[in-house]
């Protein structure tokens, strides 16, 4: 008597091949490390340096004058007559108002004391000045 064989569907493989997934990701980490000194976060300014250089606290308001004369607020760019209002609605309310002035060191004098005049009639009690540490 003979025996029908009965089909069965093929099995899956159970075995991954992790080579391809490997050279894929050694590829975008070199990508990722080639790249990466590229994005510089922030404003692209040149301090003046001093000897009693301080960093300003993380969650301190810092206005921004770069080498071009723009004027940021926070990381944006405000026009010079929006600055008061911004700071005023900025410490709303507030019971310490500190701000961190940095300006480029090729930015005209008068500038930066315009700026920090606007800053002082805006009601900021205490404003800083951000250096670059001397080497």
């Amino acid at each position: 008597m003979l025996r029908k064989r009965i089909y069965s569907p093929p099995r899956a493989m159970a075995e991954i091949n992790v080579t391809p997934l490997v050279d894929v990701m050694l590829v975008l980490l070199i990508i990722f490390m080639i790249t990466a000194p590229m994005f510089k976060a922030g404003i692209d300014v040149d301090l003046p340096q001093a000897e009693t250089a301080q960093a300003p606290a993380e969650h301190r308001l810092i206005i921004t004058i770069d080498k071009k004369g723009y004027i940021y607020f926070g990381k944006k760019i405000i026009h010079q007559a929006l600055l008061e209002e911004q700071l005023k609605a900025y410490f709303h309310g507030a019971s310490k108002k500190v701000v961190f002035l940095q300006a480029d060191k090729s930015v005209p004098y008068g500038k930066v004391i315009k700026v920090l005049d606007i800053i002082k009639k805006s009601g900021i009690e205490t404003v800083g000045m951000v250096v670059q540490p001397k080497r």
